[in-house]
């Protein structure tokens, strides 16, 4: 061993790594090297470092040397351990944060904290007894069933009893180890994160020299031990070291900044602006311009599976610039183990906050249990996830830059207290993408070659409904099929793919579902109901997108205008193509026209104290059963009468409106806002109220 060691760094490390070069039989020399570089024994070392004799030589392994410099620089700061370790009994716990250097951990600990005359053992062998300076070593990882505070005890007590050291490692010390190990240790220890420094030692120890280039910070931040495996070798340079593992950690998916950036991205509505504004406040906080408390750092992303909500996470990342980690409850209860999934969930945390300034993407946040509706079978194991999940969502205050994104499709199924303020607490629903907004999906996967100045609306019309992971398949389907005629992608290529097979919808029927769109249309804005948005012309029928006016919405006229402009599809048909054209696209399922207007009919009557019964509210059981009596339906079907009544009498009104919008949208299939506010403006809609004498009066809107 060098002897020229006062006042350097490391020290301790140093010695444990001489001691790992001499259980593996390596000839690389010893590392407490004196810094001097005219010293002639540090020459002697760098000769031989370089000498071909020294190419495939013994080496430690490189994750091994940074379990060594991580634990010894964890015992190290602890005054008189390290003596305590090798001649008497203290009881120590370890906590490593993640599960894979446990055993790298307990080899280190093995071969260089205890002394040569030691015997380690553990909870299976200790109690056999028989040896002069028995060592009590846990090294649990969590991935077993027993690795529990409850487990072990009786071992701890026995070990204490013969008066022998006692040491824990674990991910978690509090939930992996004994509990009566934590409760007698003196020193609660914790491996650091791997740093610059350590980097550096560990290929000095594993190529003979210490690297002359410096790790990038953000690289260093990303590095974990196995990748240090990977990238240092004893046949290698250090330079050459440092080159090879920041290419492999670049590689990494916290880095794959693939696919578009937030500001491409089309038809995700109130999550693109929040995510922009995210965006500009990491670029200010990673420029010390904006305090971690002042940014928003948790968000639920809601929608239907396809809608993009894996995209949307990694756009954001990509637009600011920082590291994603992916992760998902699937992911966590992969684990064969209640102790396998915290640990799981742990190691995302844990991950996310050594690269922090990031994005935490949480998929799948439905799949922990609400523990409101938990049953007793599942109680206790579903608990403990909800509960540590929510002390490390309340750690992320701790430590600032990691903002968490989670992703559901069923948001009321998430437990309320992770929706708390101050951990996720911002819910913002992505919907299905408008026609445009699949117009712009469709250029995106189509890119600046294929189809280019064609118009993609047709294409998006006829993916009305569905998702930009739908349109990300037809566009390389497409594709496919232009490569296998031999010639250059076609329009019809891809609507081929999107309708697979379905007709386009009949002349006759599109003339209809114009008509009935555009009565919707005029008679909401005449009452004011709504601010309109888009109309549009699917395969399947059409859609009237909306923004519902709150300013009369609780009042009974204001609640019967809302069913007048339901019923005014109906109403349009007849008065424009006539009774016998009328279709019965206005009354099919759930949530159509009809549907819709006979629940508020109903309401009306039975719950908003608006009806002949008075002011009374009917339970869903009492409505039920109120409904068999045909006095009641009389009531609510004279109700929907008079407003399909009103809404005949607003289309007659406004025809020319009703049939300019409606040949418009025959002839485009897609109505924006700007094109219904210049047809409009061209043909004003008028509010026909009847007078007192049978005429009519009215104003333009």
């Amino acid at each position: 061993m060098n002897l020229h060691v006062a006042g350097q760094r490391d020290l301790l490390a140093r010695a444990y790594l001489d001691m790992l070069a001499a259980e593996a039989g390596t000839s690389s020399g010893p590392l407490l090297r004196s810094g001097n570089p005219d010293d002639p024994i540090e020459r002697l070392i760098d000769d031989l470092s370089t000498s071909p004799e020294s190419v495939g030589r013994t080496s430690i392994r490189a994750d091994l040397a940074a379990a060594a410099v991580l634990v010894a620089r964890a015992i190290e700061p602890v005054s008189g351990l390290t003596r305590e370790l090798r001649r008497g009994c203290p009881v120590v716990s370890l906590a490593t944060h993640g599960a894979e250097v446990v055993s790298l951990v307990r080899q280190v600990l093995k071969i260089c904290a205890f002394g040569a005359e030691a015997k380690v053992l553990d909870d299976r062998t200790f109690d056999r007894g028989g040896y002069t300076r028995p060592v009590l070593l846990l090294a649990r990882d969590g991935t077993s069933n027993e690795h529990k505070a409850e487990r072990g005890n009786d071992t701890v007590a026995s070990a204490l009893h013969a008066r022998a050291p006692v040491f824990g490692v674990a991910p978690d010390p509090r939930r992996h180890l004994p509990r009566d190990l934590l409760r007698a240790a003196e020193h609660h220890l914790s491996l650091s994160q791997l740093d610059s420094s350590a980097i550096a030692l560990v290929i000095e120890a594993v190529t003979g020299r210490s690297p002359s280039a410096t790790v990038d910070e953000q690289v260093v931040r990303a590095i974990d031990i196995s990748d240090l495996a990977l990238s240092v070798r004893s046949d290698r340079m250090a330079d050459d070291c440092v080159k090879r593992l920041e290419r492999i950690v670049s590689t990494k998916s916290f880095f794959d900044h693939r696919g578009p950036c937030l500001e491409e991205l089309a038809g995700y509505g109130a999550a693109r602006e929040w995510g922009l504004n995210l965006v500009e406040d990491l670029r200010e906080y990673r420029a010390g311009r904006l305090e971690w408390e002042c940014i928003e750092k948790g968000l639920l992303l809601a929608g239907p599976p396809g809608v993009g909500k894996t995209q949307f996470a990694r756009a954001v990342a990509k637009s600011a610039g920082v590291p994603l980690v992916a992760t998902s409850v699937a992911d966590w209860n992969a684990a064969a183990y209640l102790s396998g999934t915290l640990a799981a969930i742990k190691e995302a945390f844990s991950q996310a906050r050594k690269l922090a300034p990031c994005i935490l993407f949480i998929d799948e946040l439905d799949g922990i249990s609400d523990r409101a509706t938990l049953t007793t079978e599942y109680k206790e194991y579903w608990t403990q996830i909800v509960n540590l999940l929510l002390e490390l969502l309340a750690g992320i205050e701790e430590r600032p830059g990691v903002v968490v994104i989670g992703a559901t499709n069923h948001p009321e199924h998430i437990d309320a207290a992770v929706r708390r303020a101050g951990r996720i607490d911002r819910t913002i629903e992505i919907e299905l993408p408008d026609a445009q907004s699949l117009a712009a999906i469709f250029r995106f996967h189509l890119g600046p070659e294929a189809l280019p100045n064609v118009d993609l609306m047709p294409a998006a019309l006829a993916a009305g409904g569905k998702t930009g992971a739908d349109v990300e398949a037809w566009v390389r389907r497409a594709k496919s099929r232009a490569r296998r005629a031999k010639r250059e992608l076609q329009l019809k290529d891809v609507i081929h793919e999107v309708r697979c097979g379905r007709e386009a919808m009949p002349e006759n029927l599109r003339w209809s579902c114009s008509v009935h769109e555009a009565g919707h249309l005029v008679v909401g804005v005449a009452l004011a109901v709504f601010e309109p948005q888009a109309l549009t012309i699917l395969d399947r029928g059409g859609a009237t997108r909306v923004e519902l006016s709150r300013a009369n919405s609780q009042t009974q006229s204001g609640i019967e205008n809302y069913i007048i402009a339901l019923l005014s599809g109906r109403a349009a048909e007849e008065v424009i193509l006539g009774a016998s054209q009328a279709t019965a696209g206005a009354g099919i399922g759930e949530d159509s026209d009809f549907s819709r207007a006979t629940q508020t009919a109903t309401d009306l009557e039975l719950r908003f104290g608006f009806g002949a019964i008075g002011v009374a509210h009917f339970s869903d059981r009492a409505t039920e059963m109120l409904l068999h009596d045909p006095s009641v339906v009389t009531l609510i079907t004279k109700r929907l009468d008079r407003c399909l009544t009103r809404a005949r009498e607003l289309i007659a009104g406004n025809r020319k409106p009703v049939e300019a919008v409606a040949r418009r949208l025959e002839e485009t299939g897609y109505l924006d806002r700007a094109a219904i506010d210049e047809l409009l403006k061209a043909h004003p809609v008028r509010n026909i109220v009847p007078d007192d004498h049978g005429g009519e009066t009215g104003g333009s809107r």
